[in-house]
């Protein structure tokens, strides 16, 4: 499968697939493709459709099959930012809830659960996040502008809550508090910042949906 990646801030991916190939997509995600396309619309089960929900996506996905020659299906963003592909048949990733936009059918989903409490109740990314491994190229939506970072081994960075959006599968991620009960009141920063260690990398993302939501809350009068 090829994808290219065009257009700015809503930016769409581009798929091109060979006679018989398939691509996973979330519900809804179609913005245009090649007619000769097959759609079929499958749950997997409940547990699985659970654990979608739980990840923030659509309990239900499409599956979209090229027949009688190559195909070809357009993805578009939803919300100003970036689309990343990743190859995750080297190393495994754990994204944000609701980035997954498509993948290869030989990609695997699974509910990644934040073991430690204060990681999932803080940490901005809540106790559920989402795993992705097996082989072939996952397709995510990442809110903003992407910035990545290489940790070393025990090499950390400190992240504002929300900012992170992707890390590798071997970086761990924990709560530290910030100093200071003035700080905390008055610094505007919030309570706690998320941790991660390397090694590995991270990917962090500029303007978070739920911030911007914040920001433009303040300029929309409440009803009375």
């Amino acid at each position: 499968m090829q994808i290219e990646v065009k257009g700015t801030p809503l930016p769409v991916a581009i798929c091109h697939l060979a006679p018989g190939e398939s691509i996973v997509t979330e519900k809804g995600a179609m913005s245009w493709m090649s007619p000769n396309l097959e759609m079929q619309t499958k749950g997997g089960g409940v547990g699985k459709m659970f654990s979608r929900a739980l990840q923030g996506e659509a309990m239900f996905q499409n599956i979209y099959t090229a027949v009688g020659g190559e195909g070809m299906i357009a993805m578009g963003s939803s919300f100003p930012g970036e689309i990343m592909v990743i190859d995750v048949a080297a190393n495994p990733v754990i994204a944000q809830k609701s980035s997954f936009l498509a993948s290869e059918t030989t990609v695997t989903n699974e509910m990644f659960f934040r073991k430690k409490v204060g990681a999932g109740l803080f940490g901005g990314e809540g106790f559920i996040m989402q795993k992705f491994t097996g082989s072939g190229k996952v397709i995510l939506e990442i809110d903003g502008s992407v910035m990545l970072y290489e940790l070393k081994a025990g090499e950390s960075m400190l992240v504002d809550t929300g900012c992170l959006a992707l890390m590798d599968a071997s970086v761990n991620m924990e709560i530290e508090t910030v100093k200071g009960i003035g700080n905390k009141l008055f610094g505007g920063e919030g309570f706690f910042n998320t941790k991660v260690t390397g090694p590995g990398r991270v990917w962090l993302q500029t303007m978070p949906v739920s911030n911007l939501s914040r920001m433009l809350a303040e300029y929309i009068p409440t009803a009375k």
